[in-house]
């Protein structure tokens, strides 16, 4: 009876002890993101707030717009980083997101998809126009496993910055992109009555004018406003007139302008280009505004 009490005894000690040791191990984790986050706060000189669930925000600016409830779409954007800095997930101002406010805490990270509460209820405290950062500790994150695809180590806290812009509309968020690319890069720009803004680097030499129901022999380079290349073709091969072109911004602005031998880029709003579906095979996603260098090598 003793050694089978003893066995008993023995067996209830060593389950005591593992519960004992995953509480400590958990208390740990949870201690470690508090000084991390707190050490991120001093040095940066943070003034965020905590809320009862664990995460830190800080309200940048509210926004001089109005308040959106979750049924209500915001266009904005996200800058996921680590604590010194790095930058391993984002989208930019010139391909900037369109959600319903309740859905802005879906994201795919490092190849897999993730629900981040703590953004959406950041969002939430905006108006448009806002600014806020999302300080997460780890166990909202990536926890120990960390995230080798984006080069995340064990329990390392991540940083969100937030903001939702003003604009209500595509078309005011498209003309707002094409505006910021090309006051970047010093572009100067015609502005067409269509909202295809475009600079023509040659006119041509040719004397046969060209209408949209011209045909024409065309090279082109068509990329999104981040450089990224979708489509090219440079060989002569293309042939095709402006009224039967899917891209309208083309018949825009090349009809009365450009000659045989004229060269042009144009700059296309969403609306007048691939609009709110985007191409049928998913090269071009939804609503996306498109840069595009265009050469006339023959009319016939």
């Amino acid at each position: 009876m003793f050694k089978k009490l003893s066995g008993f005894t023995l067996a209830l000690i060593g389950l005591t002890v593992f519960f004992t040791a995953c509480k400590k191990d958990y208390e740990t984790v949870a201690t470690l993101d508090e000084r991390n986050i707190e050490a991120y706060i001093a040095k940066n000189n943070i003034k965020a707030e905590k809320d009862p669930s664990g995460y830190y925000y800080q309200i940048l600016n509210e926004g001089d717009g109005e308040a959106v409830v979750n049924s209500d779409s915001v266009y904005y954007s996200f800058n996921f980083q680590t604590v010194d800095g790095r930058s391993f997930a984002k989208n930019s101002d010139y391909m900037i997101g369109l959600s319903l406010l309740g859905y802005t805490d879906r994201f795919t990270l490092g190849g897999r998809e993730i629900g981040l509460t703590a953004v959406r209820e950041t969002m939430s405290k905006l108006r448009r126009g806002g600014n806020a950062r999302v300080i997460l500790p780890s166990s909202m994150a990536f926890g120990k496993n960390g995230n080798t695809t984006l080069n995340i180590g064990s329990n390392e806290i991540i940083i969100v910055d937030l903001k939702m812009y003003k604009e209500k509309h595509q078309h005011d968020i498209d003309d707002l992109e094409i505006n910021l690319f090309v006051a970047d890069n010093k572009l100067t720009v015609v502005k067409d009555p269509s909202r295809v803004q475009y600079i023509i680097t040659q006119p041509g030499t040719g004397t046969v004018p060209i209408k949209k129901s011209t045909e024409l022999v065309m090279n082109y380079t068509g990329r999104f406003l981040n450089g990224t290349v979708f489509q090219t073709n440079i060989d002569g091969s293309y042939t095709s007139s402006l009224e039967d072109q899917f891209v309208k911004g083309w018949g825009d602005v090349i009809p009365g302008k450009l000659t045989k031998g004229g060269k042009i880029r144009v700059l296309i709003p969403s609306d007048r280009a691939y609009g709110v579906p985007g191409s049928s095979d998913g090269t071009i996603p939804p609503n996306a505004v498109l840069d595009f260098d265009i050469e006339i090598v023959d009319v016939k």
